[in-house]
């Protein structure tokens, strides 16, 4: 089975709050209290958001609360409670590609080192992905470079189509396949590196 196919992906349930519409209506006008409100509800789930595309722990916090800016400033554009969450979503994520556009020094369409596809012992990746969390797989995603964490997610986790990925970053849509790929296979050595030291 293809490794993407087979890793869990990360969720995060958001917890009812019957009071959301009216929090957001607050919100939208310039309410303090009740941005806090919602900023405690969404905490979690836009930081779930925010990881995947994230070193540490400290850049998605960065990202969250840029992307929580932005939220505020055009939270008066959104007139269906239901949708906010997906909206939102959307915004963390710009919001991350944004990040990585300021913050690295890697150009999109510079070749980086491909990593050495060393023999491993066969453990059947069913077996091996099988037994990993969804919090596993994201430390693992975490210690990609920059640029393969990016197309990684936004492909594997948010569900962008390479081509959508090469219009976002401005890239070729056979860039994208490639960091994609690579992506996929320092992914598959670090998980099953991880599952050897833990059959030690």
């Amino acid at each position: 089975m293809p490794l993407l196919e087979s890793l869990p992906k990360p969720s995060y349930d958001l917890p009812e709050n019957p009071d959301l519409p009216h929090i957001i209506a607050r919100c939208a006008k310039g309410d303090e209290s009740a941005m806090k409100q919602l900023y405690r509800h969404f905490h979690g789930y836009a930081l779930s958001v925010c990881l995947a595309f994230s070193e540490n722990r400290d850049d998605a916090v960065e990202i969250m609360n840029d992307g929580f800016l932005k939220v505020f400033k055009h939270l008066n554009t959104q007139r269906e409670p239901a949708a906010l969450t997906g909206w939102l979503r959307r915004i963390m994520v710009n919001t991350a590609i944004d990040h990585y556009r300021r913050n690295s020094n890697q150009r999109l369409n510079k070749p980086l080192e491909k990593a050495r596809h060393q023999a491993t012992p066969d453990y059947g990746e069913d077996a091996v992905y099988a037994q990993l969390s969804a919090d596993e797989i994201m430390n693992a995603v975490q210690l990609l470079p920059a640029t393969y964490r990016l197309v990684f997610s936004l492909y594997v986790i948010e569900g962008y189509s390479h081509k959508e990925i090469a219009e976002q970053l401005a890239i070729a849509e056979s860039t994208s396949r490639a960091h994609l790929s690579e992506a996929n296979a320092r992914l598959r050595q670090l998980l099953t590196s991880k599952a050897r030291n833990a059959d030690a």
